[in-house]
């Protein structure tokens, strides 16, 4: 099992930055690609990032590529979402999540592990 706790969230204008952490525990932290997906009401969660465990590969989808930067702490069992000039469009629930293995996969049914979320606000 893996529990994620993810913080960080806060209401900020545009342009400015943010960075989300997720600390996680359990035996298969290091072993499972760890991700950053957001929700907005009523639609379906989107992917954000995601970095490998095994070398640090990452990858991002293209509304966040040049702003956003995924990064893990191995010995903290931490990842983080530094994301800066931000959009009202990157409001939402930011959820941090863990797989069980190595994935390259955008979906988030190929995540089992989840944090409680934290929200994002980006207000004109």
């Amino acid at each position: 099992q893996v529990q994620l706790v993810d913080s960080g969230g806060r209401s900020v204008q545009a342009g400015g930055s943010l960075r989300l952490s997720c600390a996680a525990s359990g035996r298969t932290f290091n072993s499972g690609t760890m991700a950053w997906f957001r929700q907005v009401s009523g639609e379906e969660r989107e992917f954000v990032a995601h970095i490998s465990r095994y070398d640090g590969r990452v990858g991002y989808a293209d509304s966040v590529k040049g702003r956003f930067t995924i990064s893990r702490d191995n010995a903290k069992s931490t990842v983080f979402l530094q994301m800066n000039n931000l959009k009202p469009e990157d409001t939402g629930v930011y959820y941090c999540a863990a797989a069980a293995s190595s994935t390259s996969s955008l979906s988030p049914r190929s995540y089992a592990y989840w944090g409680q979320g934290t929200q994002v606000t980006v207000s004109s």
